[in-house]
């Protein structure tokens, strides 16, 4: 399977943003598929993973309760709704995917999109 994740963009503090993850190729169904993001001079990091079929999900401490993660396998995308955002947020994000259960562990993710970039500033 192949990704492409798009909408980053800039937006003030407390604005949102939904990020999508088209996936093509494969059987989308039985992936999982977590968001990731690496902000300047910072090792990249969890952000939020989906369950092959969702709704199952698991957040990092610092998104949970402003995002949410979600899927369409229908239309072979997983979403990032991002609420409340805050100037700490600002990194490029990234989707990756795996085939079988979800994880927060990079390293156990085989496929991965290229970065949109989210920046959060006044």
């Amino acid at each position: 399977v192949q990704l492409q994740a798009f909408g980053g963009g800039l937006v003030q503090p407390g604005g949102s943003l939904r990020l999508s993850c088209a996936a093509s190729g494969g059987t989308f169904s039985g992936y999982s598929v977590a968001w990731f993001r690496q902000a300047p001079g910072k090792e990249r990091g969890f952000v939020a993973s989906i369950n092959r079929a969702g709704p199952a999900a698991q957040y990092a401490d610092s998104v949970s309760g402003r995002f949410t993660i979600s899927r369409d396998n229908a239309k072979n995308t997983v979403y990032l709704q991002m609420n409340n955002l805050k100037p700490e947020d600002t990194a490029v994000y990234f989707c990756a995917a795996r085939y079988g259960a979800y994880t927060t562990r990079s390293f156990q993710y085989s496929t991965w999109g290229q970065g949109t970039l989210v920046t959060v500033s006044s």
